[in-house]
């Protein structure tokens, strides 16, 4: 898909609002109409799409750094069109596990469940996502209950099927560590019972 540098989207709503005004003073309204309808378009996308799809592919690219600087140039998360602000908190939340910062991931990850997602991979990956942030925190069952919800969905994407199948892995394994446990246990107790005595002579 194709898309303006966000900096030449910058100049060129600068050059031809300004331009357009100007233009309107000396010459009248007719001769600037042309470069104000151009400036004020390209005003409403940049406020109403934002900086998502160029931040994406920084993202894609693994330019985190960069990426957070280019997020931060939305001038308002609440004004953008349903999708993009959806995958703006999709995006922050993605931002915010790099970081590390599994707290405020899961705060952005949440915002974006309250959008709707445009496919079943999107709504996937964010369930996904929330499984691998409450497992890190060791609290399983919220961690099998958001898994149960992604297992739900369509998903079609090769990669996120395969990180799927790998947590699902996991989420056995840890159930077959709890089950051998409790056996252990089990067994310890009943060797830990009443031991005979030897006969004294």
């Amino acid at each position: 898909m194709f898309t303006i540098n966000i900096y030449l989207r910058f100049a060129l709503i600068a050059l031809n609002l300004v331009g357009g005004i100007i233009l309107a003073f000396v010459y009248g309204f007719w001769y600037a109409f042309p470069f104000l309808l151009i400036g004020i378009a390209l005003l409403a996308g940049y406020i109403l799409l934002g900086t998502v799809q160029s931040t994406a592919q920084l993202v894609q690219e693994t330019k985190f750094a960069e990426a957070e600087q280019r997020i931060g140039l939305t001038i308002k998360p609440d004004w953008l069109y349903k999708t993009n602000r959806a995958f703006y908190y999709l995006i922050q939340g993605n931002l915010a596990m790099q970081r590390k910062d599994q707290d405020k991931a899961e705060e952005w990850l949440l915002k974006a469940q309250t959008v709707e997602l445009p496919s079943d991979n999107e709504k996937a990956m964010v369930e996904l996502q929330l499984a691998n942030i409450q497992a890190s925190k060791n609290k399983w069952t919220a961690a099998k209950n958001h898994f149960n919800t992604l297992k739900k969905l369509k998903v079609t994407e090769p990669m996120l099927r395969e990180q799927i199948k790998q947590f699902e892995k996991a989420l056995s394994n840890r159930g077959s560590m709890k089950q051998m446990g409790g056996k252990s246990q089990g067994g310890m107790v009943q060797r830990g019972g009443k031991r005979r005595r030897p006969k004294m002579r």
